[in-house]
């Protein structure tokens, strides 16, 4: 997988490398789903700690963006050679 970073060089991931974040990524919703679920002081803790997120997101919010990237995961494009 690439992808461009913010300097425009691109960062080379090797399949292992996907599969790790992939699943991080995953947790991380499973979290979020989780907490939000159960309702009470967990859920408003997690409200709480996402809008003091740069950007100030929402737990849905940011639950949306992990979608986005395990998608961008999914379907990168693969690294090609620069020769």
């Amino acid at each position: 997988m690439t992808a461009a970073s913010d300097g425009g060089t691109p960062v080379v991931l090797d399949g292992g490398e996907v599969a790790y974040l992939r699943q991080v990524l995953v947790t991380c919703s499973q979290l979020l789903t989780a907490a939000h679920r159960d309702g009470g002081p967990a859920s408003a803790q997690l409200a709480g700690l996402t809008r003091q997120l740069a950007g100030g997101r929402s737990p849905g919010g940011l639950q949306y963006d992990l979608s986005l990237a395990i998608g961008y995961l999914d379907f990168a494009p693969t690294a090609r050679s620069r020769r």
